[in-house]
């Protein structure tokens, strides 16, 4: 079954004018694009914790081929053209597409944590690196980076994040991983042995 996506197109406007936006940029983004890009990859593990907010969630990331083929769901840390197999992809000029996120999210948070990311990745001018053309699914890259396999390691990326716990604040950070944590031991208490190594290898 491929889970459901909360896809999430950014651009950033200043006036009538899309910073994102230049006609000379690789596939017609401005370098203020990129390095927002390479903000948001930079801090995709601790991001997780907030675009993918369940147990539940970590079934669709990384998960197997289905029988169409395909799950419209990331499994690395990396970026593309108009190719819905990675993280982020820019299907126009001017915008890109955070497929991370899936419907569970809590939008304010979701919002929060992608600013959060990308203005970082601009007062530090991330590098991405170059895009990945490839299909994931059919010809990973090796050693490309993966996005975490659960929702606690999402979470224990999230508790040494220090851009979130500065930007979003440490109260909101600690009551948060308080929460997840709780639930995360919940669904463990409530699972048999047998279901519980089968569930996690999804």
């Amino acid at each position: 079954m491929t889970g459901n996506g909360c896809h999430t197109h950014i651009s950033l406007w200043q006036g009538e004018q899309n910073l994102f936006a230049d006609p000379q940029g690789e596939l017609g983004l401005s370098q203020l694009a990129y390095h927002f890009i390479g903000g948001v990859l930079h801090h995709a593990p601790a991001l997780c914790a907030l675009t993918n907010p369940t147990v539940n969630s970590y079934r669709r990331l990384n998960a197997p081929v289905t029988l169409s083929g395909a799950t419209w769901s990331p499994n690395t840390i990396s970026y593309s053209g108009n190719n819905r197999t990675h993280a982020i992809r820019i299907p126009d000029a001017g915008r890109f597409e955070l497929r991370l996120a899936d419907a569970a999210a809590n939008p304010y948070l979701l919002a929060a944590g992608l600013i959060a990311a990308g203005l970082d990745g601009i007062q530090h001018q991330r590098d991405p690196g170059p895009r990945c053309d490839n299909n994931a699914y059919t010809d990973p890259l090796p050693n490309a980076p993966t996005l975490p396999g659960s929702l606690v390691e999402a979470l224990n990326h999230l508790d040494q994040n220090t851009l979130f716990r500065s930007r979003l604040g440490d109260p909101f950070v600690n009551a948060y991983l308080k929460l997840k944590r709780q639930q995360w031991q919940e669904y463990n208490r409530q699972i048999t042995p047998w279901e519980r190594e089968t569930t996690l290898d999804c």
